[in-house]
This record gives C-alpha cells, structure tokens and sequence, in this order.
C-alpha cells in the first residue's frame, strides 16, 4: 500500500463517498480516474449544448484550432499532437471537409501527406466558436470558483505528462 492512504485507497480523512441515487459507488469515488471521467463528462455536456447552433464537437473544435494557430500542419502531426488514433482522424476530417471547414493541400516536399488549412469560411466561424468556448469556459470557472478553476490545470497537466510517451518508458523502468 503506498504511504499515506488508508486500507480503502484513500487519503487520511477523506469522507465517505456520498450515494447517488441509493447507489453505493465503492472506491470508485475515491479513484482519480473515474472521478476525471465523470468531470469530463460534465464538462462535455455543457459544450456540446453550448456548441449545438454551430454542430460543433470536442475534438471538432481541437482540430480546427490546432490548424488555426498551426496552419499546414501534416494530417499525422495534428493527431498524434490531439493524441487522436490516425484512423479516427482521417474520419473526422472528411467530416470537417464535407462542411467545407478544412481543406487538405498537398504537403511540401511529401506528396503522399497532406497539409491542413482552414477555409475561409472556417476562418471567419472561428471567432464565433472562440466567443462560444469562453462562454463555456466561464460557467465552469463560475461553477467551480475562480482559484479552484485556475489551480486545476496545472495539476492536470502534470497528470497529462504522465500519459506522455517518455514518462511512461520511465514508469516501466522503475
């Protein structure tokens, strides 16, 4: 058992997990993973309904803002950048094709790759999805309290390194 958690896996002082609904959740409260995933959950719930006129998904608005700060990049490059599997990416950007919000060119130098730009039209969408997010953004911020809210994302990067390919070849070493 690692130092400092008590026999159920949790932190000296940590209170029961509350019921839902007269479900008893076990441990799964007091597992970091299932309470991210229930987190995001959430989060993505109150994007999806804020994003809904312009049709917009998650890892819609990802990719359309990767190729906005990023425009050119390779096909591979912005989903191994997302950490979206290649095929599922191809997929999602026939899709942003097919709305005529991304346009493949072929790459410099690699004529089998493709480099991704925004169209026009995308262009122009993007204030209006940036505008949308910061809403979005805030009823979180606002839900959650200014400090908290801030103080999460460098405690979530830190977990997100975790998942990096180096640290997991460090983590298998040790």
């Amino acid at each position: 058992m690692k130092a400092g958690l008590n026999s159920c896996g949790s932190l000296p002082g940590d209170e029961p997990p509350a019921k839902s609904g007269g479900i008893d959740y076990g441990p799964l409260d007091r597992r970091l993973g299932y309470v991210l995933r229930r987190a995001q959950i959430a989060v993505f719930r109150d994007f999806l309904a804020a994003f809904e006129s312009q049709e917009i998904r998650p890892a819609q608005y990802s990719i359309l803002t990767v190729i906005e700060r990023n425009p050119g990049l390779k096909q591979g490059e912005v989903s191994e950048a997302l950490g979206i599997k290649r095929a599922n990416f191809v997929a999602m950007i026939d899709e942003l094709e097919k709305r005529k919000l991304v346009r493949r060119d072929p790459a410099r130098g690699d004529r089998r790759s493709y480099a991704l730009v925004l169209t026009r039209s995308a262009k122009r969408l993007m204030k209006e999805l940036h505008s949308v997010g910061e809403q979005h953004e805030k009823r979180i911020a606002d839900s959650l309290g200014q400090e908290a809210y801030r103080s999460l994302f460098p405690l979530l990067r830190k977990l997100a390194e975790i998942g990096s390919d180096e640290n997991r070849a460090d983590l298998q070493t040790e």
